[in-house]
């Protein structure tokens, strides 16, 4: 055999160890098992938001599979293989779906798909559950404990959470098994039971009426007398309001609200900002830029058919100080390294329906400004509809946060490890100076569009005089976009 047909067989060997499993009858083998991917570097699980085929599609490598919500953004899921699509195992909208767990059954060509279909794939997470667990032995007391009987409402007081929860209910506290010690009913136990029930919450301000009825006649009387019942109200601004309900103690109901899920990205996102907060020593250093050079440049751009934003002109002034400034271009790694990018690799912060994403425009100090535009409406466009591939939003050296449309005049950002620096943009606005001519020994009042920029770092790698000589090699470039346009 010639070495290059015993390579053909290794491959082809390793290909059906590493991804097939063999089924118990004679002659088949199974089918290929498509998994949950790792779309990024920090992916843990990830969510099903929409199914791109259907069961008995034929696909190809490199087709689109389904779009997968992860910790950064809504990733669509390619095809690694030929064949055709036996079953799906997760459905649109399953959430929290960790990594390697099987989603879809695709069958090779020339498999019998209903064949294929039947196949249960191998889960890891179904077998960690359903691994025995084994306690220790109780050295000092050999007895077998029998397991403790739910007790009831009538043998064991209940607290004020739980007594709400079952008088809201309408629930028998007898029938809730509890799990609590000794027996004693929880909270828990309570909202288990109404979700294995699928209750629904009795209406407070009659049953509230039908308690004070009740209890007005149990109280024990010298003579029978009429027993009135006087609505509890409240007083209000206007009388056409309605009477706030209260319980029979006189206290006011909760108000009604409503329960929003967050998705995976917001979750994660605000995850990571709190350790951002927490772990990183964040030092702030502000500065003011003049703008009427660029708001002039633009107006005569716009008038021969260029159209360039503020932004544009920030992000390209930003890329050039970075040059001028490794240290604030930069990541720090979890060893403590402190990795200085060679190019200017810059975040632009984009929110989205589903939260904020950072897609990078690549090597700025080497492209001119039309080009960032195009990019940068390109990738926001993608961004916010779920488009964005894994190498466009992860990664960078730098990020800006521009909230300058919505008319911030200026704000504090927190930094996106394992960047060590990220700059907040504010709006344009006009304000008043004062300048001096030497010549004839006067003053004169000036009107002067500005913008507040203000640079959050990690104190840990770029100290103030760091981040203030970037700010100011920034503020140099933006006060002259001639030299961006014409670089």
């Amino acid at each position: 055999m010639t070495s290059s047909n015993l390579r053909l067989v290794r491959a082809c060997f390793n290909r059906l160890t590493n991804q097939r499993h063999f089924f118990l009858q004679p002659s088949y083998h199974a089918p290929i098992t498509i998994q949950m991917p790792a779309l990024s570097p920090t992916m843990e699980e990830g969510s099903i938001v929409k199914w791109l085929i259907k069961v008995g599609d034929q696909v190809e490598v490199g087709d689109a599979l389904c779009e997968v919500e992860t910790d950064k953004a809504v990733v669509t899921v390619e095809s690694n293989d030929d064949g055709t699509i036996a079953k799906i195992l997760k459905e649109e909208g399953t959430k929290n779906i960790k990594l390697a767990v099987p989603i879809a059954i695709l069958a090779e060509e020339g498999e019998d798909v209903a064949e294929a279909a039947k196949y249960i794939p191998h889960d890891p997470t179904l077998i960690a559950a359903s691994a025995p667990h084994t306690s220790p032995p109780n050295t000092q007391d050999s007895t077998v404990t029998p397991a403790p009987v739910p007790l009831t409402f009538s043998t064991l007081p209940l607290s004020p959470a739980v007594r709400q929860a079952v008088e809201w209910y309408n629930i028998d506290a007898s029938l809730v098994p509890a799990s609590g010690k000794n027996g004693r009913l929880l909270k828990g136990d309570v909202l288990k039971f109404i979700a294995d029930n699928n209750l629904t919450k009795i209406d407070q301000t009659a049953k509230q009426e039908t308690a004070a009825v009740t209890t007005t006649s149990q109280i024990p009387t010298q003579a029978p007398q009429p027993t009135s019942v006087t609505p509890v109200t409240t007083t209000t601004s206007q009388s056409t309001d309605k009477p706030t309900p209260t319980t029979s103690t006189g206290r006011p109901t909760k108000a009604k609200y409503e329960d929003i899920e967050l998705t995976n990205i917001r979750r994660i996102i605000a995850q990571r900002l709190t350790e951002s907060k927490q772990q990183i020593p964040h030092s702030y250093n502000s500065i003011s830029c003049k703008v009427d050079n660029i708001i002039a440049l633009r107006k005569t751009l716009k008038d021969n058919g260029v159209k360039l934003s503020m932004n544009d002109f920030v992000v390209k002034a930003a890329g050039l100080a970075l040059q001028q400034n490794k240290v604030v271009n930069s990541v720090r790694r979890n060893n403590g390294e402190v990795e200085e990018s060679v190019t200017s690799d810059i975040s632009i912060a984009v929110a989205t329906p589903t939260g904020l994403i950072t897609p990078i425009i690549k090597k700025v100090e080497a492209k001119g400004l039309q080009e960032i535009s195009n990019e940068t409406r390109s990738l926001a466009g993608r961004a916010r509809e779920g488009k964005l591939k894994p190498d466009e939003f992860q990664g960078g050296s730098f990020t800006i946060s521009n909230l300058g449309m919505f008319g911030v005049s200026e704000f504090t950002a927190v930094i996106n490890p394992p960047q060590t620096c990220i700059m907040a943009v504010g709006t344009t606005r006009n304000q008043i100076s004062l300048k001096s001519d030497a010549d004839e020994g006067s003053s004169n009042i000036e009107q002067e569009n500005v913008i507040t920029v203000t640079l959050s770092s990690d104190a840990r790698v770029v100290n103030d005089q760091e981040a203030g000589v970037f700010l100011e090699k920034f503020k140099s470039n933006l006060e002259n976009p001639m030299q961006m346009l014409m670089g």
